[in-house]
């Protein structure tokens, strides 16, 4: 079994503990010494940074959310002295303010770090070309995964987002042999490879990274059926890191958190209380090393489920399930909850007929909530009979009914007629708001 840092990542429980600890002291004391923001935050419950001795204390800190970061536009959080910032990221959100997050040279070490533990669980070496299709610049997505290449000593492609054509061109011509992008990203390469008559076997592509998005299994199944790849799930988000914070391992039952660089607790989102190993709820991190702009008990929105398991791998850090969603994202649909995970679950799972590209659209008939799920068919199948396409829409109804709880109309459109993104896939539009 390969990894990139065997002492940290087979490390004993015990000695994971001490090693957190220590850093989570010396992360307390940082920012209550270096960013006024958590120094009112803690002088106002009255706690002291000597009043954290170990992790298990972690719980009497406060959280921190986006909007506090937001607040503090643009270094109000920020740790260090801006002589020690060497890089900037920003990602925009829906209020228009940008999110900043900024890295010394310590942070872009452990970062590059990470991405190479996360290379090297699926299995990538210093003989693979890694095609680096997150989108470089602002995005964190590009410029993480792509120092996490050299630093293997791998050889990184550096193509970014967009231009699909010349994507294909250089997967082909550069002998790719890992691609790394969202997961609707390679879904939609691979249709256009199929336009421009370009078969998956001209490529030399064996190992797919996917994140930046929820996905589901299904997903993973129909991406590695047209790619002809392994698909991995990677996680990570701008805010703590960027990508590389969790990956996948040789198993493929859940992702590894990097817990000696970003301590993840799971809590209720609505009470915040914390929850243990194997319940599901919000997904919160404290960063334990991260110079620039550290961040505690930060909630992530994700809605996911960490566990501790003996794995295959050999690798002892903790495990997180696929992210069901964001508990800003989960639409109520008349007193229901749903995720658009589980809308993507129903029309993978039936396949066919259907492709894999949906459009989630809620609306409201004066105080009842509507829900429609517009539906792309599949090539083969836009030239099939009528009745045959009523039976496929019918099919979907019933199953979206038995998933949700909530019945849903169902637009079928023609292939290719939903929007396409080369990052991350909007697939929710909420007229309601």
């Amino acid at each position: 079994m390969k990894y990139y840092n065997k002492e940290i990542e087979t490390m004993s429980r015990d000695g994971l503990f001490v090693l957190q600890s220590e850093r989570l002291v010396n992360a307390v004391k940082r920012v209550y010494e270096n960013v006024p923001y958590y120094c009112a935050k803690m002088d106002a419950i009255k706690l002291k940074p000597s009043d954290i001795k170990t992790i298990a204390d972690l719980h009497k800190l406060p959280f921190t959310v986006k909007t506090d970061i937001r607040a503090n536009y643009p270094f109000g959080l920020f740790g260090v002295d801006k002589k020690q910032v060497v890089r900037l990221h920003a990602s925009s959100g829906t209020t228009g303010k940008l999110t900043v997050t900024g890295y010394t040279k310590r942070d872009l070490e452990d970062w590059s770090e990470c991405c190479a533990r996360a290379l090297v669980s699926a299995g990538i070496d210093e003989n693979d070309t890694v095609h680096v299709a997150y989108g470089y610049g602002l995005f964190t997505g590009g410029l993480g995964l792509h120092y996490g290449v050299e630093k293997l000593s791998a050889t990184a492609v550096p193509v970014s987002s967009g231009n699909t054509m010349r994507q294909i061109t250089l997967l082909k011509d550069f002998g790719a042999t890992a691609l790394a992008c969202t997961p609707s990203y390679a879904i939609y390469l691979a249709e256009s490879m199929k336009e421009a008559g370009v078969g998956v076997d001209d490529l030399m592509l064996k190992t797919g990274i996917f994140g930046a998005e929820p996905w589901t299994e299904e997903m993973r199944a129909e991406i590695e059926k047209k790619l002809h790849i392994k698909a991995y799930d990677i996680y990570g988000l701008s805010e703590v890191s960027g990508p590389g914070v969790a990956m996948e391992c040789s198993a493929r039952r859940g992702k590894h958190v990097y817990e000696d660089l970003f301590y993840p607790e799971i809590v209720n989102p609505d009470t915040l209380e914390p929850l243990p190993y194997g319940e599901k709820g919000e997904l919160v991190f404290t960063t334990l090393n991260k110079e620039c702009l550290p961040l505690i008990r930060y909630r992530t929105r994700d809605i996911c489920t960490l566990y501790l398991e003996e794995c295959e791998c050999g690798r002892t850090l903790v495990k997180m399930g696929r992210i069901e969603g964001r508990s800003d994202d989960m639409l109520i649909i008349r007193g229901v909850n749903i995720f658009p995970s589980q809308i993507e679950t129903v029309l993978l799972n039936i396949g066919g007929m259907i492709g894999p590209h949906y459009q989630i659209i809620v609306d409201r008939q004066g105080s009842l909530d509507t829900l429609e799920i517009q539906v792309e068919l599949s090539d083969y199948a836009f030239s099939d009979e009528v009745r045959e396409i009523e039976k496929v829409k019918a099919r979907v109804a019933h199953d979206m009914q038995s998933m949700l709880g909530v019945s849903a109309k169902i637009t079928i459109v023609s292939p290719h007629s939903l929007p396409r993104s080369d990052g991350k896939a909007k697939r929710i539009i909420d007229k309601r708001k």
